[in-house]
C-alpha cells in the first residue's frame, strides 16, 4: 500500500512539469527524424582536382565518369601538380587525382595504366573512404575499356566471379544498423537523465524530509522512484519503435516481447544509476555533470559509432564493464537478425548483473536522516 502512495507521488510530481512530457514524446521524435540521415559514415560530395597530363579522349571520359557519382564533386582539372596542391591547402579539394602522360595508351595497348591519389588526410575517415571509393570508380572504368576493346577480365569465361550478399541490410542503408542504436540511445538519456535529478530536486526543495521522518523502508522507496521511470521508458522505447516503422519501415525481426523484457533490466539499471547519483549530489548542477560525464562515455564506448574489436586492450577492458555493449548488441540482434532469447543469452548475463549490482547499490546508498 506504501509503494502504490510513493507511485502515485511521482507520477502527481511529473504530471505538475509539462517539460517531461515534452521530452518524452518530443525528443524521441526528433531523434529519429533527424539523426539516422545525419549519424552517416557514407561520404558524398567529396571534392576532387584532376591533374589531367594526357589531355586524352579516355582521360576527359574517366573524370566525366567521377563527376557523375554522387560521391564526387570535380573542383577543377589542372595541367600542373602544384596548382591541384594548392586547392588542397585552402580547402578547396580533398583528393588530387593525377592521370600521367601516356595514359590513354598505355590503357589501349596493354590493358591497363597507372594514376596517382593524394588524399588530404586531415579527416582520416573521409580520406580513407574517398579513396576507396575512387578506387573502384578507377577500376570499373579500366574494366569497360577493356571490354570494348576485348580484353580479357576478371569477370570473362574462364575467370573469376565474385557476388557479394549483405546480410540482414540487403541495400547497405547505413540508417538501418543506426535506428536501434538511437532508439537505445534515447531511452537511455531519458531514464538516465530524469531520475538523476529527482532526489537531489528533493533534497534542494526540502521535500525529502517529508520522507525522511516516516518510516518507508529504504528498498520500498528506491523501488517506488523507479518504477515510473521504467514506465516512462516504455512509452519512449515505444514512440521511438513506432517512429522507425513509420518513417523508415524498419520493425523488429525478433520477438518484441523479448525486446520489451530486456529492455525492462537495461531501463531499471540506468534509472537506479540515475537515483545513486542523486542521492551522492548536493546540487543538481552536481548531479546532472555526473550523469552527463557517465552516459557520454557509456556511448563512446560501447561500440555504436567505433567497433569494440577495433579498440585498443583497454578500452576493449572497460567495454566490459558497459551495459550499452551488451544492451546495443541485444537491440541490433532482435531488431535485424530476429535472434531467439538462446542467441542473446550471453549478452543478458551481463545485463542482469549490472541490474542487480545497480539496484542494490541505489538502495545502500540512499541516507535516511530524519
Amino acid at each position: 500500500m506504501i509503494l502504490k502512495y510513493l507511485i502515485e507521488k511521482e507520477f502527481k510530481q511529473m504530471a505538475r512539469d509539462p517539460f517531461i512530457l515534452f521530452i518524452v514524446i518530443a525528443l524521441p521524435v526528433l531523434v529519429m527524424l533527424v539523426f539516422p540521415w545525419a549519424t552517416t559514415m557514407e561520404i558524398k560530395n567529396v571534392n576532387v582536382a584532376v591533374v589531367d597530363n594526357d589531355r586524352s579522349d579516355l582521360s576527359r571520359l574517366l573524370t566525366e565518369k567521377i563527376a557523375s557519382t554522387e560521391y564526387f564533386d570535380i573542383t577543377g582539372v589542372f595541367m600542373r601538380s602544384d596548382e591541384a596542391l594548392e586547392q588542397v591547402e585552402f580547402g578547396d579539394a580533398d583528393i588530387i587525382l593525377e592521370v600521367p602522360y601516356g595514359f590513354e595508351q598505355d590503357l589501349l595497348s596493354e590493358g591497363g595504366s597507372s594514376l596517382l591519389i593524394e588524399a588530404n588526410a586531415v579527416n582520416g575517415t573521409k580520406a580513407s573512404l574517398g579513396t576507396s571509393y575512387l578506387d573502384v570508380i578507377v577500376l570499373d572504368f579500366t574494366e569497360e575499356v577493356n571490354l570494348e576493346r576485348g580484353a580479357v577480365t576478371l569477370t570473362a569465361p574462364g575467370g573469376i566471379a565474385v557476388d557479394s550478399y549483405y546480410w540482414f541490410n540487403p541495400t547497405m542503408d547505413y540508417k538501418i544498423p543506426m535506428i536501434p542504436a538511437l532508439i537505445m540511445l534515447v531511452v537511455a538519456l531519458i531514464t538516465g537523465f530524469l531520475p538523476a535529478m529527482n532526489i537531489v530536486g528533493e533534497k534542494e526543495a526540502g521535500t525529502i524530509e517529508q520522507i525522511n521522518v516516516t518510516p518507508v523502508p529504504k528498498i520500498t522507496f528506491i523501488v517506488g522512484k523507479l518504477i515510473p521511470y521504467w514506465v516512462i521508458g516504455v512509452i519512449v522505447l515505444s514512440v521511438g519503435m513506432v517512429v522507425a516503422w513509420l518513417l523508415y519501415g524498419l520493425r523488429p525481426e525478433g520477438s518484441v516481447l523479448l525486446l520489451y523484457g530486456l529492455s525492462l533490466l537495461f531501463i531499471f539499471g540506468l534509472s537506479g544509476l540515475g537515483l545513486i547519483i542523486s542521492n551522492y549530489s548536493g546540487t543538481m548542477q552536481q548531479a546532472m555533470f555526473m550523469i552527463f560525464f557517465i552516459i557520454i562515455v557509456f556511448i563512446l564506448m560501447s561500440g555504436i559509432f567505433t567497433p569494440v574489436s577495433s579498440m585498443p586492450e583497454w578500452a576493449r577492458a572497460i567495454s566490459m564493464f558497459d551495459p550499452f555493449t551488451y544492451f546495443a548488441q541485444i537491440m541490433s540482434m532482435i531488431y535485424l537478425k530476429g535472434s531467439t532469447f538462446t542467441d542473446i543469452l550471453p549478452y543478458v548475463y551481463p545485463l542482469l548483473a549490472f541490474f542487480v549490482v545497480i539496484i542494490g547499490w541505489a538502495v545502500l546508498s540512499y541516507r535516511k536522516r530524519g
